[in-house]
């Protein structure tokens, strides 16, 4: 979806430019970033699998993406790429939308890949109360507990398992889905990682899976009765601020959001 709403942002601005999709294997990697040097690139964006695989590739990161872990958005700085992580900020601004306070709230995070990196930093920075990541790999999650674990009260990673997860969802005022549950045209296109019974109706559901913009996870939180945000949102806001690194200009949000909705609205 990125290429739909990035494009439209730069031919409303009238910015002479096209962005691509570019799948890229991990053997093919270094190659491409190595391409985004030349002085026709202004950068790109990264997604799974490749957002800390990428980082010892470039030049230079910013605070934020060195904190995070990963990178999301690559910038052409005259042959130096720079790498910084504008998911968290997206994030946030999915929260602000929901009216959500994250102060003090109990977060429940499901996933522990790039994404999720950025999710939990920046709810650490917001003074949650609380944080759980559940992930098949829990090594993986604990990584990501130590890179934060000064900065939040209580911490603690758990398995991707039914019941252990729907024990802990009870509890918590945010669950974030950081995983590909529920993706269309994915093998796992039907699956939610929690059922209604599961939700609390107090708590705020969001899906960082934006396509369906409806997934079975926001389903059954709307089944609880429970508030939901859907990915659109966080991808919108991210490539917000990814626009204003690469161009050096106020993207236009709701341009984005409703060339994403036209686009989602055709699949």
């Amino acid at each position: 979806m990125s290429p739909v709403i990035q494009q439209a942002a730069l031919d409303h601005l009238g910015i002479d430019a096209r962005y691509e999709a570019w799948p890229v294997p991990p053997e093919g990697l270094a190659g491409k970033v190595e391409g985004l040097r030349a002085p026709d690139v202004l950068g790109a964006s990264v997604t799974v699998p490749h957002k800390e695989a990428v980082m010892p590739l470039l030049d230079s990161l910013d605070d934020w993406a060195r904190e995070v872990g990963a990178v999301n958005t690559i910038v052409n700085r005259d042959g130096k790429l720079v790498g910084h992580n504008t998911d968290g900020y997206g994030f946030m601004q999915g929260l602000r939308e929901a009216g959500f306070d994250p102060s003090g709230a109990r977060a429940l995070i499901l996933g522990a890949g790039g994404a999720a990196r950025g999710v939990v930093l920046a709810l650490a920075y917001s003074d949650v109360n609380s944080i759980a990541i559940a992930n098949r790999t829990i090594k993986r999650a604990e990584r990501l507990l130590r890179d934060v674990g000064l900065i939040v009260p209580h911490l603690k990673c758990l398995p991707m398992d039914a019941t252990v997860l729907a024990a802990e969802a009870l509890s918590c005022d945010l669950i974030v889905n950081c995983t590909s549950l529920g993706m269309k045209h994915s093998p796992q296109e039907n699956e939610t990682p929690l059922r209604a019974e599961h939700i609390p109706q107090s708590c705020l559901a969001y899906d960082l899976v934006y396509n369906p913009l409806q997934t079975p996870f926001l389903r059954e939180a709307k089944k609880a009765g429970a508030r939901t945000m859907g990915g659109l949102t966080m991808l919108v806001h991210q490539g917000v601020a990814a626009f204003k690194l690469w161009t050096g200009r106020d993207a236009p949000a709701d341009v984005m959001m409703k060339a994403g909705l036209s686009a989602l609205a055709g699949t």
